[in-house]
């Protein structure tokens, strides 16, 4: 079939655009024929590459499902010669001008090419035998000698999408971190960051807004992690005591070198746990001596609603043994206190003020 028209009809003039794409539908094909629908579903994956919207290739889709084939090969008669109102019909009633624009739009992105015959109108002319000598409308050679190309896109794009749900699951494994160990560490300034971010994943974000994102949530994750660490070891490490061994069994075995330990200053461990028993249903091995309190007490203390800067707090101001003792009468009367950490630092308050009895703080033996 010959084609013979380089020049668009009526007022439109002649573009560089529409001499490349001349030159471009000359070409010979890269392979000598593809399935015309992995060409649009490639195109459709890749259509921001070649700047066209998603209803400017469902006017693409229209103009393929007319071709009767469903392969589009070298040598074809590849020119869809059909009316705006067939294209219209077939398109779920879109108005005209609409679908002249995004025609435009397919041949401006050289899609497709536009064969326009003498009087604008669409049709062919065949032969005396039937074959088709001649045809005006839309050329879909472009979509072959482009299919290459197009499949080359889509598979960026692919790694792409791949590549930004990697990032995203990331980030949200990160979040989950940083939720469940600041919640662990009782750093309840997190939250205000947890919302931000929380808010910043109900968009759709690129790559370098996730990356940004990913590497401010590992450095906080990080950071509460150490919290944690040290909230951990730092309370045992502070107070230094007889770690004399017993058996096995809920009980106070006390030393004398325990006692001159604490130079008169603690309160006496066993009348600690007679007043405090329920801390004892959290230490399945017993409580040996005050180091095994003093840590046994630093578990318990996020466990209470106390968060870490108010148990350190707590420990500066009042000593690691009155602290632990502070949090026993906590533990034990947690029915009746509205808000633990609040409580805890009213009573660090006073111990810096010297205002604090000990024996107050804890209930009163049954």
């Amino acid at each position: 079939m010959q084609t013979v028209t380089t020049t668009p009809f009526g007022r439109r003039p002649v573009t560089a655009g529409q001499i490349e794409l001349s030159a471009l539908a000359a070409r010979p094909a890269p392979v000598p024929a593809v399935d015309k629908w992995e060409v649009i579903q490639d195109l459709s994956l890749a259509r921001a590459a070649f700047g066209v919207s998603d209803r400017t290739l469902s006017v693409l889709n229209v103009l393929v499902g007319v071709h009767a084939r469903r392969e589009l090969a070298e040598g074809d008669m590849l020119i869809v010669y059909a009316s705006n109102a067939t294209l219209s019909a077939r398109a779920h009633g879109m108005p005209e001008s609409t679908l002249r624009r995004h025609l435009a739009a397919l041949v401006n992105a050289g899609l497709i090419a536009r064969h326009d015959s003498p009087n604008g109108k669409r049709y062919i002319r065949r032969d005396g035998s039937g074959d088709a000598m001649r045809a005006f409308g839309f050329d879909l050679r472009p979509l072959l000698i482009r299919s290459v190309e197009i499949a080359q896109a889509a598979q960026a794009e692919r790694g792409r999408q791949a590549e930004l749900a990697a990032l995203r699951e990331e980030v949200v494994l990160l979040l989950r971190d940083a939720v469940k160990l600041g919640g662990h560490a009782g750093q309840v300034e997190l939250s205000d960051r947890v919302a931000l971010v929380r808010r910043d994943l109900r968009r759709k974000l690129e790559r370098e807004a996730l990356i940004a994102l990913r590497n401010r949530l590992a450095a906080l994750v990080d950071k509460v992690r150490e919290s944690c660490v040290a909230g951990v070891e730092a309370p045992v490490a502070t107070v230094e005591m007889s770690a004399c061994d017993s058996r096995n069994e809920r009980h106070i075995q006390e030393s004398d070198k325990e006692q001159s330990d604490s130079e008169g200053q603690a309160p006496d461990l066993r009348k600690v746990l007679e007043r405090c028993p329920d801390v004892l249903d959290y230490a399945p091995e017993g409580v040996r001596n005050w180091e095994g309190f003093v840590s046994l007490m630093a578990r318990l203390a996020p466990m209470t609603g106390v968060d870490l800067p108010t148990w350190r707090d707590a420990c500066q101001s009042m000593g690691p043994m009155e602290a632990s003792v502070a949090l026993a009468g906590i533990v034990q009367r947690i029915g009746e206190i509205r808000s633990p950490g609040a409580y805890l630092r009213t009573l660090a308050r006073k111990a810096r003020a010297g205002a604090v009895d000990m024996d107050r703080v804890m209930p009163r033996a049954a």
